[in-house]
């Protein structure tokens, strides 16, 4: 096998991207298919991310793809510079197999979330650890301070991440749908966003293709790549940020609806608010938390603040916003749980992890005193801090490097 090398990123592009439509798909079954190779070589890339260093035999064993199929393709991934040999096998008998590991700094992807209470930055490489990461607390930023926000923290990052600026394949931007639509603490001058054409906005300063998703989908198509062990290919993601979104993974795959607006959880009535016309994301965010709080005469300076204060005013706020929290969303999650009967419902977002704990521990309670066919688990996401950004940087891998249906289903047209 030939030695690694470095290639120009041209040879990245093993296909041209493909509409965010595509649904991700996580099985590790290859395809003998005419016209397949780009999907077959997606794939063998995913099992070598996935166990970080395997074998020929090992990735047909699994994948039933023919050995001169693998010999092939691993060839191609080593001219990429996305995977390399590591010595032999030790022990056994006959002639030790060669170990193909990945090359984490063979392709990068940068992602960034525009949230009405604070704008993130990370940075991750080809295994999806986190090289770098920014954030910085601003109430509902306009594009202006997107780009001064980019303008500080980009080259520091991509510095500390080691980043070849040639192998980053793209930036994944996660933005909450209806930034328009209007919160209880919203200040003038959010409506700057109407008409902004994001791509035309962001180039200047982040010359890669750029792939926008909903804050909620972005984390949650994240949590479904991390998920290495398959043990939750159906989940439910609830995001609490300064409002609160929702994504569906069924099957692996994300399902976004007939109009694209799958889990929108926060807009659901909520009877137990006591007023007309309430809706879940009125309680369930941050955005409500912080009403509550100035109510008291207190101010929420950053989330991560709320786990740590001593004031007994500011906990006690806390404490009721949690329990009011848990009766707006149990009727959902019983909507969530009889219609789509998901492994698991996972909750992520800005809350410090002993919040979350706490929130889904009470939701677990709260459905356990209801009678329902099947109960998933409830707990917090793996990836609860900036999952928008993590997962929005996952974005570029999953069109350009990791297997999806529309790879598959293009492949197999005339």
């Amino acid at each position: 096998m030939r030695p690694p090398q470095s290639k120009p990123p041209a040879r990245l592009h093993m296909a041209d991207a493909h509409s965010r439509d595509a649904r991700l798909s996580r099985g590790l079954s290859g395809t003998n298919m005419e016209r397949a190779g780009d999907y077959n070589l997606r794939t063998v890339l995913q099992v070598i991310r996935f166990h970080g260093e395997t074998t020929r035999i090992a990735i047909a064993n699994q994948t039933g793809l023919t050995p001169p199929t693998i010999a092939n393709i691993t060839g191609r991934l080593t001219e990429m510079g996305l995977i390399r040999t590591a010595g032999r096998m030790q022990g056994g008998r006959g002639q030790p197999a060669w170990k193909i590991e990945l090359c984490p700094d063979g392709a990068f992807g940068i992602g960034l979330t525009i949230d009405r209470d604070h704008l993130a930055l990370a940075v991750l490489d080809l295994s999806g650890v986190v090289r770098a990461r920014a954030t910085r607390e601003i109430g509902f930023p306009s594009p202006a301070d997107v780009l001064a926000f980019l303008d500080d923290v980009l080259e520091p990052a991509l510095a500390e991440g080691g980043v070849d600026r040639t192998r980053v394949l793209g930036v994944g931007v996660a933005m909450p749908d209806g930034v328009d639509r209007s919160l209880p603490n919203q200040t003038g001058g959010y409506d700057a966003w109407t008409g902004v054409a994001l791509n035309a906005l962001l180039a200047p300063v982040l010359p890669w293709p750029i792939h926008r998703d909903n804050d909620a989908a972005a984390a949650a198509l994240g949590e479904a790549q991390y998920d290495r062990d398959f043990d939750c290919p159906s989940f439910f993601y609830l995001l609490i940020t300064a409002g609160l979104g929702g994504g569906l993974i069924i099957d692996r795959s994300y399902h976004r609806g007939a109009h694209r607006r799958s889990g929108e959880i926060g807009l659901m009535p909520d009877p137990t608010a006591g007023r007309p016309n309430a809706i879940v994301q009125d309680t369930v965010s941050l955005a409500g938390l912080q009403v509550r709080l100035a109510a008291a005469g207190r101010r929420l300076d950053s989330p991560e603040t709320l786990d740590e204060s001593d004031d007994p005013v500011m906990r006690a706020v806390i404490d009721q916003w949690i329990a009011d929290s848990i009766d707006a969303l149990t009727q959902p999650f019983v909507a969530v749980t009889t219609l789509f009967d998901p492994d698991a419902i996972l909750i992520g977002g800005r809350l410090p992890c002993r919040l979350l704990h706490r929130l889904a521990e009470g939701l677990r309670q709260a459905l356990a005193a209801i009678e329902l066919p099947a109960r998933p688990a409830i707990r917090p996401a793996r990836m609860a801090q900036d999952a928008p950004a993590i997962g929005a940087a996952m974005l570029p891998f999953m069109d350009r490097l990791l297997p999806s249906d529309s790879i598959l289903m293009q492949a197999g047209r005339g």
